[in-house]
Formats: C-alpha cells, sequence, structure tokens
C-alpha cells in the first residue's frame, strides 16, 4: 500500500510517500525557520500563508523523489491535530481534496501517534506488531509527555508538562540569552565548553505530590516555566555583559543540566 502523508501541524511543510506503513520512498520539508527567526518563535499566521505556498511544490517532489504518479498512489493521510489550528486546516483540506480528486480513502492522523509510530520507520526497525508494551518519550515545541504504548492503536498517558514543552523552554531561554531561534541548536552550540555549575537553576516538580482531582501522577509529570523564570530573574538582577562569551557558555551550560 502506498501512502501519501502531509504534516502541516506547525511551521514545515512536509510530504512523503510510505509503502506498507516502514518503507520511507520519498520524504520532502520545507523549512520556515528564517520566515520566523525575527520574532523569536513560530507566528501562527505567517505558518499557515506559507504552506498553502510550499505544499503544492513539496508535494511534487515527494513524488518525483519516489518515482510514482499520482495514479500510484493508495491512501491519503494528513495530521489533523494536535497543533496550530491555522496550519492544520491548510494540510488537512488539501489532503482531503487530493484524496476526493484522486478517488482514494483519506485518514486523519494524531501527530503525536505519528512520533510514536516513527522510531519503526529507520531502516532495520522491528515490525511495530511485534514489541510492546513500551514506554515512549515524546519531546517537541509544544509537546513533552510519557505514553504507555500496549500496542498500536492503545496507549495511555503517564504524564506530561504541567506547563511548557522543552522546546517552548528552549526558544524562550534562547531569547533571553540572546540566542537564535531555534533555541534548542543554538544553546546546545552556545554551551560547548561552558561550566555546568556556573549557576544553579531550579528543576521542577523535584518533589512531586499528588494533589486532589490529579488525572495524572506527577512523578511523571515535567515543569518547565520556573527554569525560564529562574533564567529571566538572574540576567535582570545580574545583566549580561556584551561579548561576554565565556559567562554567555557558562549560562547556557548551567541552564541545559539541572541536577
Amino acid at each position: 500500500m502506498n501512502v501519501f502523508g502531509i504534516e502541516t501541524s506547525c511551521d514545515e511543510t512536509a510530504a512523503a510517500i510510505v509503502v506498507d506503513g516502514q518503507e520511507v520512498l520519498s520524504s520532502t520539508v520545507a523549512s520556515q525557520i528564517e520566515l520566523h527567526r525575527p520574532y523569536g518563535g513560530v507566528v501562527p499566521e505567517i505558518a499557515s500563508r506559507n504552506h498553502v505556498l510550499s505544499l503544492p511544490q513539496v508535494s511534487d517532489e515527494a513524488l518525483t523523489e519516489a518515482g510514482m504518479s499520482w495514479s500510484d498512489i493508495d491512501i491519503v493521510a494528513a495530521t489533523y491535530g494536535p497543533g496550530l489550528a491555522s496550519s492544520l486546516l491548510v494540510g488537512l483540506s488539501s489532503g482531503k481534496g487530493l484524496a476526493l480528486r484522486l478517488g482514494k480513502p483519506f485518514v486523519g492522523i494524531n501527530h503525536l501517534e505519528a512520533h510514536l509510530y516513527s522510531v519503526f520507520l529507520s531502516p532495520g526497525a522491528p515490525n511495530p506488531n511485534d514489541i510492546g508494551p513500551f514506554v515512549g518519550l515524546l519531546v517537541s515545541g509544544g509537546h513533552t509527555c510519557l505514553i504507555q504504548v500496549e500496542k498500536l492503536g492503545t496507549f495511555r498517558l503517564l504524564g506530561q508538562t504541567v506547563d511548557d514543552a522543552a522546546g517552548e523552554a528552549f526558544d524562550k531561554g534562547a531569547n533571553l540569552l540572546g540566542l537564535e531561534y531555534p533555541g534548542g541548536p543554538a544553546i546546545e552550540k552556545c554551551a560547548s565548553g561552558g561550566k555546568r555549575d556556573h549557576v544553579t537553576f531550579p528543576r521542577g516538580l523535584r518533589n512531586p505530590k499528588t494533589r486532589d482531582g490529579d488525572v495524572l501522577d506527577r512523578r511523571f509529570c515535567f515543569s518547565f516555566s520556573g527554569l525560564k523564570t529562574a533564567l529571566l530573574y538572574h540576567l535582570r538582577d545580574d545583566p549580561l555583559v556584551p561579548d561576554d562569551r565565556e559567562r554567555l557558555a557558562n549560562l547556557a551550560a548551567s541552564y541545559l543540566v539541572r541536577d
């Protein structure tokens, strides 16, 4: 079965063709990093407008890379959520329209389930039906969570961030330090050679206690908002001096490591 997949949940426009659920024949991505960099994060309106512009070319490139024509496609899939509503609307509408035009079935895909499944797309990866249960850690710009997978299609959320996701903490932390977007790679690069114990930043949920009304066990949950706030207050009380690369590296290294 040849599946044509579309992904527009955030700021990257992507299309791929996958055979029988595991063999990736093509995967094309149009990045918007340069468009969002001046703002230090993803601007939904800019993202959705550029999905409209990029998706036709990205789709054609995926087809060409796979050496296929539209008549070879058996099913069309697109991300239906979670993600930015305006961005999702572009991919979802395009996927439904394409399926209607081709006379093929359409399937909406949960973007977090797709993250869990992605580990089975590597060459030599086991068949997903042959392993389980297992625990998956999902870390992205908008999501940080632990999920127990009994089998494909059967999931249980063990824990998640109670405030910001890890990617959010990286982007906002990089912005405070005067580094580029996206924040994760920028902080990692800046932290090279820095002293990890230069500043002791707080660790969220160090002593988690279950509260009345909690649906999830807080031992399996995450918190990053306090880390961002601690960096903000640290820089407010002791601002960075321009060109002080050593202290910048130390702060970046300390921000990465929370013992």
